[in-house]
């Protein structure tokens, strides 16, 4: 699927998904949510085993076009200047259920932040499940610079992700967070050298991908939920899972291959 907005290629059982905006730095307009969710959904109908995304160009993601240009713009100041509170709240319920449509696709979806990753663009990446970090790049949730706050699902992400402290220290400062803090305090997961962000982000997922789907997506579903619930019912989610993990037999191909000293080849899931 090719456009000048978002853009979807598949290598072997990987799907990219690149932000293709860079005159913009990728930051999104009317235009790249809607192709984000035509994605989304092609995605859903055909899920591959991994999926990375990233942006084109000197950047991640800018976050949202706050430009004239943008017709979402133009709205927003029309409700502001009439205070309608409801014209802004489905914009946000909007952009909230987009980004929650990607980060909850039933496998892995790993950013690979080959560039500074502003607003938006950091909450984006912070709710993905796992983040490869160019070590020239720099996190910004810079909303507040602007008087405006993370609404992409970004506070709750990033609280979750890092802890209550250090989420206040970024997001209301809006300082700069480069690649050597970022994995220290948990916000990535692997620095990378100067543009091999994507490169490494396929590494991973491309291990990820020879590993049992089914197993890979039931351990997926606890790791999202665990924080979510209190130990006994995070409990009780992964004996659900597990117990329809090993019915489902692939455990029967991953360890015949074992005992045949031999690599699996897991089927995949059909759609």
């Amino acid at each position: 699927m090719q456009n000048d907005g978002v853009l979807l290629e598949q290598k072997d059982r990987v799907a990219i998904v690149t932000f293709n905006r860079p005159q913009r730095s990728n930051a999104f307009d009317e235009h790249m949510w809607v192709q984000l969710e035509q994605v989304i959904a092609q995605l859903r109908s055909h899920p591959p085993r991994a999926v990375v995304v990233t942006g084109a160009g000197k950047n991640f993601c800018a976050g949202f076009d706050v430009n004239p240009d943008n017709p979402q713009v133009s709205g927003l100041i029309g409700a502001v200047e009439r205070r309608e509170r409801a014209p802004v709240e489905a914009l946000i319920r909007r952009l909230q259920e987009t980004v929650d449509g990607l980060v909850s696709l039933p496998v892995p979806v790993i950013a690979a932040v080959n560039g500074d990753a502003y607003g938006g663009g950091a909450e984006l990446a912070s709710r993905c499940d796992l983040r490869v970090m160019d070590s020239t790049a720099v996190f910004c949730f810079s909303e507040a610079k602007l008087g405006l706050m993370p609404d992409w699902g970004g506070g709750p992400g990033l609280t979750r992700l890092i802890g209550v402290s250090r989420a206040a220290d970024m997001i209301l400062t809006g300082r700069k967070v480069g690649a050597e803090e970022s994995l220290r305090i948990g916000l990535v997961n692997r620095v990378s050298q100067p543009g091999m962000a994507l490169t490494e982000a396929m590494v991973l997922a491309q291990t990820i991908s020879h590993n049992g789907p089914r197993a890979v997506r039931h351990a997926l579903a606890v790791i999202r939920k665990s924080l979510e619930l209190p130990m006994h019912a995070a409990l009780d989610l992964e004996r659900e899972q597990a117990t329809t993990l090993i019915v489902s037999g692939e455990c029967i191909q991953g360890i015949t291959a074992f005992l045949s000293k031999q690599e699996p080849l897991f089927s995949d899931i059909e759609p």
